[in-house]
């Protein structure tokens, strides 16, 4: 598994500039990826692109900011028949990134994915969705609960919508920030998920507290993750649908 990551990651990077740019911006809405709106959230940031999301990791929070995926109803088709397997690994492209010391015996956290590997409808992109610069510090009832049922619940949606844009992040709301390990790693106050189907021209976000009791989830528009997360999931969105709930499918 390691030597098949190596080899993949100095794969992706040998590609041309303008490659690694085409394949990165279409995970976005009309090729328009997120955007951070909070400033406070700039500092130490770097876009990872991979076969199946894309990731802009933080030295702040040393994790991930925002994952963004394009689901589509073909691909999920062939990643319901794969098997999950996977390994989390430290991701040597991002050198002020965590360790796995950081996430050992943590309870009551799991390691949290934000590009779900269930999404991946292929044993590499499965493989990279493991990568520790798509991992949040995830309250195991949560992770293992409700949001392993949202994740389904998003995939059944996009395969009747036939395809889906889904961005994936945390939000670090307490004060002080709880962290984990020896890299400090942020622990989210809440996970969120928005939702955009270019069919519809509707989007919804799901927010769930990071809790290891009673976790729950709200529903919100894109209008107020934006004011309460800081970072814009779909800027090629016009305001007016950013404005109005799409009522998603509840988990």
């Amino acid at each position: 598994m390691r030597l098949f990551l190596a080899f993949a990651v100095c794969c992706f990077l040998s590609s041309p500039a303008w490659a690694v740019e085409e394949r990165c911006n279409a995970f976005g809405v009309k090729a328009q990826l997120p955007v951070l709106t909070s400033t406070r959230l700039e500092q130490g940031t770097t876009l990872l692109c991979n076969r199946g999301y894309v990731v802009l990791v933080s030295t702040v929070s040393h994790g991930p900011l925002w994952a963004a995926e394009h689901l589509r109803a073909d691909e999920l088709g062939m990643a319901a028949k794969l098997p999950r397997t996977g390994h989390f690994f430290s991701d040597p492209r991002w050198s002020g990134g965590p360790t796995l010391s950081d996430y050992k015996r943590k309870k009551p956290y799991d390691r949290g994915h934000m590009a779900p590997s269930g999404d991946q409808p292929t044993p590499q992109a499965q493989a990279e969705t493991y990568a520790l610069s798509n991992i949040v510090p995830q309250a195991s009832v949560l992770n293992k609960g409700i949001w392993a049922r949202l994740e389904k619940k998003v995939r059944v949606l996009a395969r009747r919508e036939g395809e889906l844009f889904v961005v994936t992040g945390p939000a670090f709301h307490t004060r002080p920030i709880a962290t984990l390990g020896r890299d400090h790693v942020y622990v989210p106050s809440s996970v969120w998920k928005a939702v955009y189907s270019p069919s519809r021209n509707r989007a919804g976000v799901y927010v769930c507290k990071n809790r290891a009791v009673h976790p729950h989830c709200d529903q919100v528009t894109v209008q107020t993750l934006i004011r309460n997360a800081g970072v814009d999931p779909f800027p090629a969105v016009s305001a007016q649908v950013k404005a109005e709930a799409w009522r998603l499918p509840a988990p």
